[in-house]
């Protein structure tokens, strides 16, 4: 009995399959003159350039990123009338000033004599010092110290070469740092 109930789906299905073969030769037909009638346009490779080496001519030339340039742009700059660089070029470096400062910590102040002092560590070194000394590698001078931080002016190149005034703080730092 329940064979009798499957061949009518059987034959449905059959006849449902036989329909889509008469669809499908239709369709590798028209697959074929697909195939034939693209033709593909693929451009060839040129050949690669010959590569001709040539000697490197500036080996004896000056370094762009020398220390002598550097100060010699320096020196040129401090030249020149009204520059900020000129009074900063005339005067006695500090020891200070040979420590970048992001190598520099301030770890306290103190106040004597009515004048406020910045403690700093340098290369683990304590340093004491006040308003107007110099530190940090651009020409830094402290304008002002409090119990949390220094203050200082430091004179720098901007992007267009030219010499400009910048402020920078140096935070007091938390134990253990």
């Amino acid at each position: 009995m329940m064979r009798a109930a499957y061949f009518p789906t059987a034959l449905l299905a059959g006849l449902l399959l036989a329909g889509c073969s008469a669809d499908l030769d239709e369709l590798r037909q028209w697959m074929e003159e697909q195939r034939h009638a693209a033709h593909a346009t693929i451009k060839p490779l040129l050949p690669p350039k010959k590569f001709l080496p040539q000697p490197y001519e500036a080996a004896g030339g000056v370094d762009p990123f020398s220390v002598q340039k550097l100060s010699v742009a320096v020196k040129q700059e401090a030249a020149q009338p009204n520059s900020l660089l000129t009074a900063e070029m005339n005067r006695r470096r500090e020891p200070l000033e040979a420590y970048p400062l992001d190598s520099m910590g301030m770890v306290g102040s103190l106040t004597r004599d009515n004048k406020r002092y910045a403690l700093l560590r340098v290369d683990n070194l304590l340093y004491q010092v006040k308003v107007g000394d110099y530190l940090g590698q651009n020409f830094g001078r402290i304008m002002k110290i409090s119990e949390t931080d220094v203050t200082l002016r430091e004179v720098v190149q901007d992007a267009a070469g030219e010499w400009i005034e910048r402020t920078s703080t140096l935070q007091l730092q938390e134990k253990g740092r």
